[in-house]
């Protein structure tokens, strides 16, 4: 009989939780000897041969049917798909199920995000969220065999937080695939600071703009050009942003990019900024990584893991928008030197750089539940 393998992921619909289950998926359509069964929001998500498909569209209607789902609707699956062998719940939360083992993929860092007053005002369901995702992750951790985090921050972090052996968290760093930089050569009039991200609150383009509203007093318009990939209109945080600093005329708020735009504009920037309060990983720092440019960061654990292996890095705290201005002051004026490069490590076993490493831990490892 084949080892029967369950896949649970309703809740996962884009970004990169949604390429972390393709990749998933992926690998073990090309697996014969197993059995897969993927619970999924919409199969056509994540279409593979040789993977059975269980759709529950409606999961994500409320965090009530959420719970609803994890809690009491997978028991009933898991009965039904005896036997299970490994029960793999790729976001966030352990479901109360029948398995012979269990694992749960971290895909979120919000329970480590500092929340501010400001973030109710913006979009109050980011602080909600980061507040539920502590009680998701508790809830039945320790019927798990492994947790799964994709930098040792946070297996450290987590583990503090959850009461559970650090040796029980698998650190697998996902892949990336250098993109098709536009051209590098590009003669831009100054120098373009670049900061590709979502409209979200934690993602602090706050800084950036009053970084850049600070230096455009110093040296003048016609200095620098920050890029952002908001417009203002996409909802009340970029609204909010749009009307304080967008009568700066040294950022441009260009909206949403396509892959091509965006990697194009790679191509052009002197420098990525990253100011964001909080991330799992961080992935327009390993996409810029390879251009060997410079990159200023926020001085945080994810950023500092992310820039593994990159050549010209600064980090700045958060709200600190002087020293903000400092680093960008030396990108314009070329005088980098104190920009360094972050020495790459491998983190300490259990440690997996691919799927096939990963599974071969879930399911022939002798790690047992927490419980």
């Amino acid at each position: 009989m084949k080892t029967h393998i369950v896949i649970s992921a309703v809740n996962i619909r884009k970004g990169g939780t949604l390429t972390v289950l393709r990749d998933c998926l992926r690998y073990l359509s090309g697996r014969p000897d197993l059995r897969v069964t993927a619970l999924v929001h919409k199969r056509e998500l994540c279409d593979f041969p040789g993977i059975d498909y269980i759709e529950i569209p409606w999961s994500i209607e409320g965090w009530g049917k959420r719970l609803k789902c994890e809690y009491r609707t997978m028991r009933g699956i898991s009965e039904k798909l005896q036997p299970v062998d490994l029960w793999l719940s790729l976001h966030d939360t352990t479901p109360n199920v029948k398995a012979d083992r269990q694992a749960v993929y971290c895909q979120t860092s919000f329970p480590f995000l500092k929340v501010r007053l400001r973030d109710f005002l913006m979009d109050k369901k980011i602080p909600l969220f980061a507040l539920f995702t502590k009680y998701a992750y508790k809830k039945n951790v320790r019927r798990n065999n492994y947790l799964i985090v994709q930098q040792n921050w946070l297996r450290e972090g987590l583990s503090r937080m959850l009461r559970v052996d650090r040796k029980k968290f698998i650190v697998a760093p996902p892949k990336f695939v250098n993109p098709p930089f536009g051209d590098t050569s590009a003669d831009e009039p100054v120098p373009l600071f670049l900061y590709p991200a979502s409209p979200d609150c934690h993602k602090n383009f706050e800084d950036l703009c009053a970084a850049a509203e600070r230096l455009e007093k110093k040296l003048g318009t016609g200095a620098f050009k920050v890029v952002l990939t908001i417009d203002g209109s996409e909802n009340k945080y970029a609204a909010w942003l749009r009307r304080k600093w967008g009568h700066v005329a040294s950022i441009d708020f260009h909206g949403f990019m396509s892959k091509d735009d965006l990697y194009a504009h790679y191509g052009k920037a002197a420098c990525l900024v990253f100011p964001s309060r909080v991330e799992t990983w961080g992935l327009p720092i390993s996409e810029f990584k390879p251009a060997g440019k410079p990159m200023i960061l926020s001085d945080l654990p994810y950023a500092r893991e992310s820039a593994a292996g990159a050549e010209k890095v600064a980090y700045f705290k958060i709200s600190d928008i002087d020293g903000l201005v400092r680093q960008m002051r030396l990108v314009i004026s070329g005088k980098i030197s104190n920009f360094v490069r972050i020495i790459p490590s491998t983190p300490e076993a259990p440690f997996a750089p691919d799927w096939e490493t990963v599974f071969s831990l879930l399911l022939n490892d002798e790690g047992t539940p927490t419980r």
